[in-house]
């Protein structure tokens, strides 16, 4: 079943075309990436799901429910993440997770608040001013506070950015986790490391969806360049990068006697979604 349905959706800002008649399907219980540059449409298209945006044209629909009709009964049922926290930074990592759930009015809040901060890994710095912590583990509290609730859908803006690898991996593990759940995970990025552990990703510029597909099924559509050492004689042969093609090309070869040496370098997703984003493909 979809979490989130949109059909020909359009908006303009007078003679701007932020968005130009995007049709999209997320299913339940998937992380989902949405791609572009700056000034693609990305936020425009978050605010139309979430309700907070009229579209000029089309039509959105969200756990079953018109954004606009149901503004209300969807904001109980999503939590949003911004890529900035939005938090009260004299106050503790519990008592701010405690502000939010009370306004989401959740029953049984301190059980609530307690599941959330072990689930997010908090116990340890729950009473801890949230002013005294690192960006990266302000981001977590951010989190549990999106996540309090229990909502269906959650939506994250640039959820790991600047933050340090190890917990950004942890980040992305309880990302998985929510999943696993149930819950649908619609990630706004340009981040290529968070693109590829979506289990599916749209690309947007200048308000035109341009792919949506697995992010293997996008890296498929870029170059894959084969170097080999033969006789003293370097030779380059380039393919598609798409799996088969790759095997295809290796089979012909037969990588004889007197090949001694093998390269293989495939577009990286970033290239992949300049090329698109820059109308090359």
């Amino acid at each position: 079943m979809h979490a989130i349905e949109i059909n020909n959706l359009s908006k303009n800002y007078g003679k701007f075309k932020a968005l130009q008649h995007v049709t999209l399907n997320v299913e339940k219980g998937t992380i989902f990436g949405l791609l572009g540059p700056n000034g693609a449409g990305k936020t425009t298209l978050i605010k139309a799901i979430a309700g907070a945006l009229k579209p000029n044209e089309g039509s959105v629909t969200v756990l079953g429910l018109d954004p606009l009709k149901n503004k209300w009964e969807i904001r109980k049922k999503i939590g949003y993440m911004p890529q900035t926290a939005s938090l009260y930074g004299d106050i503790s990592a519990k008592q701010n997770i405690r502000f939010f759930g009370k306004a989401q009015k959740v029953a049984d809040l301190e059980k609530e608040v307690e599941n959330i901060l072990k689930f997010t890994e908090l116990e340890n710095r729950a009473n801890d001013r949230v002013r005294n912590f690192s960006g990266g583990m302000q981001k977590r509290v951010s989190l549990a506070c999106a996540l309090v609730h229990h909502p269906q859908i959650l939506f994250l803006d640039e959820p790991t950015a600047a933050v340090d690898p190890h917990l950004k991996i942890r980040t992305w593990e309880l990302f998985r986790e929510l999943a696993n759940k149930g819950v649908t995970i619609f990630v706004s990025t340009h981040l290529m490391d968070e693109a590829h552990k979506c289990d599916r990703i749209a690309i947007l510029r200048e308000g035109i969806l341009l792919a949506v597909d697995t992010p293997e099924q996008i890296l498929s559509r870029g170059k894959t360049v084969i170097t080999f050492q033969k006789n003293g004689e370097t030779i380059q042969h380039e393919i598609s990068s798409a799996k088969d093609a790759i095997l295809k090309e290796l089979q012909l070869l037969g990588l004889q006697k007197d090949i001694n040496q093998i390269d293989i370098k495939s577009d990286d997703l970033e290239t992949i979604l300049l090329s698109i984003t820059q109308g090359k493909e």
